[in-house]
């Protein structure tokens, strides 16, 4: 999973990429401080495999991962060259979704871009910058397939589509609000990779006293989380400078520190939830004394599609899977115990695997 965090200068968003990530951004009070796009790799905390590893005694445990791209804070003006321009969004054009962090703190030491403190106005703007970058990419769509359209009938269904997607951009509106019933034309759209079509999760980064109470009392907060809700976006609650303070800590200093601020998961843990909530993704383990391991998938996948993740030749070969839930064992302590009990079953091509499952493929290739 690959995900793209996006927000104004001095919003907190090369803080907040540093703490997730411990990749060490460059972050200060200026605007343009981060003029490369920075990537970091991150771990997906997960319990289970921590507690299969020591039931398997196993010599590796690999947890699923995300990937993140740390992009320059944009501006008004981004796309059409201001600030450091539109070569930068180009660098989200592949994620999966986009982590737009919004300021909802107050600080007189930090300089806003805009004068003052306003989520929705800077939601706007970074909207409008996505849109202009978006309407550019449709533009060299249009000049190409106006070249085929006289020779070719699909060219010119397509030359008509992208005008319409255009038109319904230019009125400042975001690509996943345009629908088409056409089949061919969805797939176009989704070809286009237009980043205004992706998935949004909102950080609303506020102080530290809004922490406790998930932002409850923050003004900005509630704006960001009804207008999220009217798009079908995620929020979660941040404060970028506590998550800085939570990632020089080792497990158990982490717990405590929490703990000491009324709070039972890192913001870290709240953005993997949110991601993975609003990609539909669940997480599927196979266990043994060589490995254990965590693998991400779409809601839905069936059996022999979930072991084409491990390798192609899984899923060629698949003859069945044999699961048993994590919960399962948990509950009966041991791989054989959940046999004896009937908990450990073989399942076929069609099965639709859940997040849990503990699964052992049998293939023939």
């Amino acid at each position: 999973m690959k995900l793209g965090i996006v927000g104004l200068p001095n919003v907190g968003k090369s803080t907040l990429f540093n703490s997730l990530t411990k990749a060490g951004a460059e972050s200060a009070n200026y605007p343009f401080c981060t003029i490369d796009p920075n990537v970091g790799v991150v771990t997906v905390p997960d319990k289970r495999l921590d507690v299969l590893g020591e039931m398997y005694h196993t010599k590796k445990i690999v947890p699923a991962a995300i990937e993140f791209v740390d992009i320059a804070g944009l501006v008004k003006g981004a796309s059409k060259g201001e600030g450091l321009g539109n070569q930068f969004l180009a660098n989200i054009r592949e994620v999966d979704a986009i982590v737009h962090v919004v300021r909802c703190f107050e600080d007189s030491n930090i300089v806003h871009v805009d004068g003052n403190i306003d989520p929705l106005r800077d939601i706007e703007t970074i909207n409008l910058e996505l849109i202009f970058s978006d309407i550019e990419i449709l533009e060299r769509r249009i000049s190409k397939a106006a070249k085929l359209c006289r020779n070719d009938k699909k060219a010119a269904k397509e030359l008509e589509f992208l005008n319409r997607v255009k038109a319904h951009l230019e009125e400042s509106k975001l690509a996943k609000s345009f629908s088409t019933d056409d089949e061919e034309e969805q797939e176009w759209l989704d070809s286009y990779n237009l980043l205004t079509i992706k998935p949004v999760i909102f950080a609303a980064n506020v102080a530290e006293d809004d922490l406790a109470d998930d932002g409850a009392d923050n003004a900005g907060v509630a704006k960001v989380r009804a207008y999220a809700a009217q798009e079908n976006c995620e929020v979660f609650v941040v404060c970028a400078q506590i998550e800085q303070e939570i990632a020089e800590l080792d497990d158990d200093e982490k717990k405590m520190f929490l703990e000491d601020l009324g709070l039972e998961e890192s913001g870290l843990e709240k953005l993997i939830k949110a991601s993975y909530h609003i990609l539909g993704l669940i997480s599927y383990l196979t266990a043994g004394e060589p490995e254990v391991r965590a693998w991400t998938i779409k809601r839905g996948t069936k059996a022999p599609q979930a072991a084409g993740k491990i390798h192609t030749d899984f899923e060629r070969g698949f003859i069945r899977a044999e699961i048993v839930s994590y919960d399962d064992l948990m509950a009966c302590g041991t791989h054989a115990a959940a046999k004896e009990k009937g908990l450990v079953r073989l399942e076929g091509k069609e099965y639709v695997v859940q997040d849990g499952d503990i699964i052992l493929f049998r293939f023939n290739v």
